[in-house]
């Protein structure tokens, strides 16, 4: 009996032991827990803003903030819009379409976006969101068709909406231009990468490469990092396709 006993306390011993570095050791036990960045809370237009350590998705529902002539007429952001635009004082020709009440957009991009070996083409979609959650365009209307027949659909904040009912921006995003300033941050692109307006330290900006941007410090990034400018010249928003490499967007 108690040649048993012996037997059974080191089996008990040695299964205790192996449960205890099982459950207490914090490299078994723990998840990594992620922050999404501060730099991330200025897209006040999203519904939610998560990060799984190696992507940031925001969810928005694309609806500007401002008024638009393109809300349906019931809405109370509806503005009625006529004459010319301030932007290269084009006729106003409202296109036949209208803001969606109910779409759900997601954008879901790198947490830390680098350059990308080989630089993809922005696709004829969204290819970024704004700060106000609306989607950002490239500049082209149609597969290497440039804006110039689409300007004159351009509400008051140089927005207008798809056949299929995204309102977005190709050019600058005048309502946010105004109201945050020439310099701000304006949104970020799938690759990741930041976009700021078309300012910078108190002057237009110049200087930018094929894809529309340049390295160098911002507010939000002290110790530097590339970045987009849009401008109010083609390519607006974005050149020769993504400096990184893009996330995806849905909806």
């Amino acid at each position: 009996m108690r040649k048993s006993i012996f037997l059974i306390v080191p089996f008990f011993a040695a299964f205790i032991l192996i449960n205890c570095s099982n459950s207490d050791d914090p490299a078994e036990t723990s998840t990594a827990t992620t922050t999404v960045p501060d730099v991330y809370q200025k897209i006040y237009g999203a519904t939610s803003i998560t990060t799984d350590g190696t992507y940031v998705t925001i969810k928005t529902t694309g609806q500007p903030d401002h008024k638009s002539v393109y809300y349906p007429t019931t809405n109370d952001k509806y503005e009625a819009f006529s004459g010319t635009t301030t932007f290269g004082n084009y006729t106003f020709k409202k296109n036949p379409n209208t803001i969606s009440l109910t779409n759900a957009y997601t954008f879901k991009i790198p947490l830390n976006p680098v350059v990308a070996t080989t630089h993809a083409s922005t696709p004829l979609a969204a290819i970024g969101v704004a700060i106000n959650g609306v989607p950002l365009f490239n500049q082209y209307a149609g597969p290497n068709q440039p804006l110039t027949d689409e300007f004159q659909s351009f509400d008051q904040y140089w927005g207008h909406p798809t056949a299929t009912s995204m309102y977005h921006y190709h050019i600058e995003p005048l309502y946010l231009t105004q109201t945050k300033g020439k310099e701000a941050l304006m949104g970020f692109l799938l690759d990741g990468f930041p976009v700021y307006g078309p300012e910078e330290n108190g002057a237009a900006v110049t200087g930018l490469d094929v894809y529309h941007g340049h390295t160098a410090v911002t507010v939000d990034y002290p110790n530097g990092i590339y970045h987009y400018h849009i401008t109010n010249t083609d390519p607006y928003i974005n050149g020769n396709g993504y400096y990184g490499t893009a996330g995806t967007f849905s909806n």
